[in-house]
């Protein structure tokens, strides 16, 4: 059984409101297992039976979140391996953390960037916004409050495909909480 965790993509913006319950009762009922939902912007842990395709997994829980809930949601799953990784990473510097005001994002990606991919996105990077490319993730250090940057989010979503975004802090906090020796 192999323990993920799935980043839902816009789940709580606008009118539309799930309630981490009635996210659980939607994947129990897509087959999974040991659900949990964690904040309420749509990060939820599950269990999959069998050697599952992280692909696959993902386009059941879309295809079952869009016929539950009625419109389309666009999952990036992560395996418990994975979290680890991203969480432990450190992509910038002591010095830079200090300089910056901002807290680090993750941009999840749905899949890992080309070579060319990667470059054209990191020319985005500024002074005020360093980037980092990781695997499967775009690491962001704003410089202050997101809403005051002027990372055009737009065009790296043109390059690298649909995003999602979390905060360090919450993926480390999710990573403690469900997946920590000891955890639940």
């Amino acid at each position: 059984m192999g323990r993920y965790v799935a980043f839902l993509r816009g789940i709580n913006l606008g009118k539309r409101r799930v309630t981490g319950e009635q996210l659980c009762t939607a994947f129990r009922g897509l087959g999974f297992s040991d659900v949990h939902s964690f904040l309420a912007s749509g990060n939820v842990v599950l269990a999959a039976d069998g050697d599952n395709d992280v692909h696959e997994i993902s386009l059941c829980i879309e295809t079952g979140l869009q016929a539950a809930l009625g419109y389309p949601v666009l999952t990036f799953l992560r395996t418990e391996a994975q979290l680890g990784e991203i969480v432990a990473r450190a992509p910038f510097s002591p010095a830079e953390l200090d300089r910056s005001a901002g807290k680090l994002q993750v941009i999840v990606l749905r899949d890992e960037p080309t070579r060319d991919q990667t470059a054209a996105a990191l020319e985005h990077a500024s002074d005020d916004d360093r980037l980092a490319l990781l695997g499967g993730e775009l690491h962001w250090l704003p410089a202050g409050n997101m809403s005051q940057s002027e990372l055009d989010l737009d065009a790296l979503a043109r390059l690298l495909g649909p995003t999602t975004i979390r905060t360090t802090n919450t993926m480390a906090r999710l990573h403690a909480r469900y997946f920590a020796e000891g955890s639940p």
